[in-house]
């Protein structure tokens, strides 16, 4: 798994689910499927006078996330912006093509209001519940770093062994200290919660 093939699953998915925030600081949350793909960047269009698109353009900040028939999750995490002008008719040429449904929806030159948003730079979280144990991995897309998640277990450790009766993935490895697996964790908290010393601590 890489974070191109996260992309072509994406893909596969076809309805994505976009979450931005408006001027009043709430999520919004909307289905796209008007997106072009990329090995490494995904372009989506939208019409100017959409709440979509003045959000983008004022905060750019979206996450994404697709569900497979498989039960595999997969969310970007990016900041969202405009294609470059000169490079706006090709795109949008583009997702219109691949996407034929759109002539219907935008018909003729009316297609002018949309825009094109380019993602090249992202964090994809890939998370598959269709497996046992639980596997879950991050990737990049262009010059973004990973930002770290879940628990781990510090030196505090006593090995008691009580994270490891209580983690449902059983995915809890003894040591000194004891050591989480963290592609197989659910990041459910069970270790955290029941630790008898508090060795377990948030990443």
């Amino acid at each position: 798994m890489n974070a191109e093939t996260c992309l072509k699953k994406l893909q596969y998915v076809g309805v994505l689910a976009f979450a931005t925030v408006d001027g009043n600081g709430a999520p919004q949350v909307r289905n796209i499927s008007a997106i072009h793909y990329e090995p490494d960047a995904m372009y989506f269009f939208t019409a100017r006078g959409k709440d979509f698109c003045r959000e983008l353009l004022s905060d750019g900040r979206v996450q994404i996330l697709g569900y497979t028939k498989y039960k595999e999750m997969i969310r970007v995490t990016a900041k969202a912006e405009p294609a470059p002008g000169d490079e706006q008719k090709q795109w949008i040429d583009t997702i219109f093509r691949e996407q034929p449904y759109l002539e219907n929806v935008y018909p003729g030159d009316t297609r002018d209001i949309g825009i094109v948003f380019m993602i090249r730079r992202a964090q994809i979280e890939y998370f598959n519940l269709g497996v046992h144990p639980i596997f879950r991995e991050s990737y990049t897309i262009g010059a973004e770093n990973v930002t770290i998640k879940g628990y781990e277990i510090t030196d505090a450790c006593i090995g008691c062994g009580t994270c490891v009766q209580k983690c449902p993935q059983s995915c809890i490895e003894a040591g000194e200290p004891f050591r989480i697996r963290q592609e197989h964790c659910l990041h459910c908290g069970s270790c955290f919660a029941n630790c008898p010393v508090s060795a377990v601590i948030r990443r």
